[in-house]
């Protein structure tokens, strides 16, 4: 009974399956149509990158196929439905093929034209800076947003190429002329559109007048010269930038073929020239021949027959010289406005060139009397101030004083016998609230009271003065000046002239300034060495022409690393020939003839003997200090050096421009005539060197 139930349910199941089982139209394969109403729409990035997303949309669709239409035999691409369709395009017109395709591969086609245009670039700001020198320079810098490239034109070149930069950078230009120029800027993008800006600039020419001491240098300036008897001056680029004269400008006066005996150039001047302050006209030259005579003379403004001139003969050829015209004998109850320069005087023209510059006037050469290095007295008393010339009633430093400002005692004043003086003031000094510290005391130099300027002295015996020339330079206290006493170091004059007696044969100072109406300032300065015996160092040393006398390595006297060998010295004559000068006033002179070992960090191709690099070429003033307890000498003056120049307390130098302002070095004097020297040239890198007088 049992299995009779189960098969007759079995069969009703199956009739039951059977009769759902039917035939619907509705859901045939055969009746899918392709995808319809099958529409195209762009979205356009705004920042031109070129990004654009394409957004189709159709009914029954499945997936796309696009072609971008901006790739020439293009291949479409297929993306399912939901994938995002994107494409970078550059600026231009395009027509976006889209197929839509249905489930079955059925599909639809449409075709949508597209434009891609860029912005111009937006917030355009152009920089025009004045060189605060060369007026004619202009320094040019742009920024602008969705710029790729600026364009600048300056507007004086016909069919000009423009000048690149990227935005945020700047170039310079120079106008070689005068007058007014149309400077154009054009930001640019991958796209058509740009940017400009036009403005007009005014480049005016040197109007300036022409005044003593004339050095060539200012572009404000007219150096007009006023030319005669076949012989044309003008302003050119230092041609031979070496020894006494590394300036830029230059004049330069061509005495052609044929020219007159007597042709030459004249300046004239805004002001007539101040006799009062000096009768001593020097000259820097260049000849191309020595023995020529060069001629220097003054005129009236108004009439050539009132004048004075002088003389003076070329010593040396091809190389600059300084030469010296007394005008000591000149009528200054006259006026004198012209300055007249002939090269080769007598001579007829010959198609030499001859340079020229730094044209002064100062008073005569200075007397010896001052030459050397000078401290103030380290006693009670030796500075104050009072009422009256020698009256230090008000104050005047005592014993304690003297203690307690030990870094104003080391102070030296140099009166070198070349005419320049330095205050050499080493680490630190005595400074005071006027130059900016929080308390008086001992501190760092301050400019421009720091030794760092250069600076001349004029030593007139007769009348018992001393002018120091050069803005920071003194002695005693800086701030006592010939109008008053300094409340700010940016108030510090170009002179001060001091009122000076010379004693103790002269080894004793005494200087009075009256700083301000009835303030007078009263110093008492000793001379270093007192007049006794000279400086152990004094004198003229070479490096020892021997195997081992210069070396280096990582110790002190170590020279394991390197060391000159017999073969070295032989290669390196133009070295060992090479003197370094202690001169008994204070002054350091490297000497080094016309060659010496360079080596390529100072610019040179290749090391081996060439002509001196500035500024290690014994060109700068100099002085040395040797303090024999603690064994060492300080050099002080740029590109002075014992050794060889490139090392120095900080480092090996890299470049020429590094060079310090001083180098100090361990010497030990094994006997008179032999000098132990070694420097740490940084870290762990000792140099030494074995000299010996001459």
């Amino acid at each position: 009974m049992k299995i009779l139930k189960n098969i007759l349910s079995f069969i009703l199941l199956i009739a039951v399956s059977t009769a759902c089982v039917k035939d619907d139209p509705t859901y045939s394969l055969d009746n899918i149509q392709a995808p319809s109403k099958l529409e195209i729409m762009f979205d356009v990035t705004q920042d031109n990158s070129g990004l654009v997303t394409v957004l189709p949309s159709a009914e029954g669709v499945t997936s796309y196929s696009v072609l971008f239409g901006d790739v020439e035999n293009e291949m479409p691409t297929t993306f399912d439905l939901g994938e995002a369709i994107t494409h970078v395009y550059s600026e231009g017109n395009y027509n976006v093929s889209v197929t839509a395709i249905g489930l079955t591969g059925l599909s639809a086609k449409a075709e949508q034209a597209l434009t891609v245009s860029f912005k111009a670039p937006e917030n355009l700001v152009v920089t025009l800076t004045p060189d605060q020198v060369n007026p004619s320079i202009i320094d040019v810098s742009a920024t602008a947003d969705m710029a790729s490239i600026i364009d600048i034109y300056f507007g004086d070149i016909e069919n000009e190429t423009p000048v690149s930069i990227l935005p945020g950078e700047s170039t310079q230009h120079t106008y070689a002329e005068p007058g007014d120029y149309e400077l154009k800027v054009i930001a640019k993008n991958s796209g058509a559109a740009t940017t400009e800006y036009t403005e007009i600039l005014s480049i005016s020419a040197a109007s300036d007048p022409i005044a003593l001491p004339i050095d060539f240098e200012s572009f404000t300036i007219n150096y007009a010269f006023s030319d005669f008897g076949g012989v044309t001056s003008t302003v050119i680029d230092n041609p031979d930038v070496s020894g006494i004269n590394t300036s830029d400008k230059v004049g330069h006066s061509f005495k052609s073929a044929g020219a007159e005996t007597w042709g030459g150039s004249l300046l004239t001047l805004g002001e007539p020239i101040d006799f009062s302050a000096g009768q001593l006209f020097k000259v820097k030259v260049w000849s191309p021949k020595a023995g020529a005579i060069v001629k220097l003379k003054v005129e009236n403004l108004d009439s050539g027959d009132i004048a004075y001139e002088m003389d003076a003969t070329t010593t040396t050829s091809n190389e600059w010289e300084e030469l010296v015209y007394d005008f000591s004998g000149i009528d200054d109850s006259q006026s004198y406005q012209k300055i007249v320069i002939f090269f080769d005087f007598d001579n007829v023209g010959d198609d030499s060139d001859y340079y020229f510059d730094d044209i002064k006037l100062g008073s005569a050469a200075p007397s010896t009397g001052l030459v050397g290095t000078w401290k103030m007295a380290a006693e009670a008393g030796s500075l104050g101030v009072g009422p009256g010339q020698g009256d230090i009633s008000w104050w005047a430093i005592d014993d304690a004083g003297v203690s307690d400002r030990a870094c104003f005692f080391d102070d030296e004043y140099v009166f070198s016998a070349n005419g320049s003086f330095s205050n050499v003031l080493g680490a630190d000094t005595w400074v005071e609230t006027w130059q900016g510290v929080e308390a008086d005391g001992c501190n760092t130099p301050v400019s421009p009271h720091d030794g760092s300027a250069a600076a001349t002295y004029n030593y007139d015996e007769a009348a018992g003065t001393v002018m120091l020339n050069g803005i920071g330079a003194y002695l005693g206290i800086p701030k006592a000046h010939n109008d008053g006493e300094l409340a700010s170091p940016a108030d510090a004059p170009e002179s001060i002239t001091y009122i000076i007696e010379v004693q103790d044969g002269g080894n004793t100072m005494i200087i009075d300034i009256e700083a301000g109406a009835g303030v007078w300032w009263r110093y008492k300065l000793v001379k270093e060495g007192g007049g006794g015996e000279p400086s152990p160092i004094s004198g003229t040393w070479q490096m020892a022409p021997e195997a081992g006398s210069l070396g280096v390595g990582p110790g002190q006297g170590d020279v394991s690393w390197w060391s000159i060998d017999d073969a070295g010295i032989s290669d390196r004559g133009c070295f060992f020939d090479d003197t370094y000068v202690f001169n008994d006033n204070g002054t350091f002179n490297n000497v080094l003839g016309s060659e010496t070992w360079v080596e390529a960090w100072q610019g040179i191709e290749a090391d081996g003997c060439g002509a001196p690099v500035a500024p290690h070429d014994g060109s700068n003033a100099a002085t040395f200090t040797y303090d024999e307890g603690a064994g060492t000498i300080t050099l002080s003056g740029v590109g002075a050096y014992l050794g060889i120049p490139k090392a120095n307390n900080s480092e090996e130098l890299t470049s020429p421009e590094e060079a310090p302002e001083s180098i100090s070095y361990i010497v030990e004097l094994q006997d008179a005539n032999t000098m132990m020297v070694d420097i740490e040239a940084g870290e762990g890198v000792w140099w030494r060197y074995k000299l010996v007088k001459l």
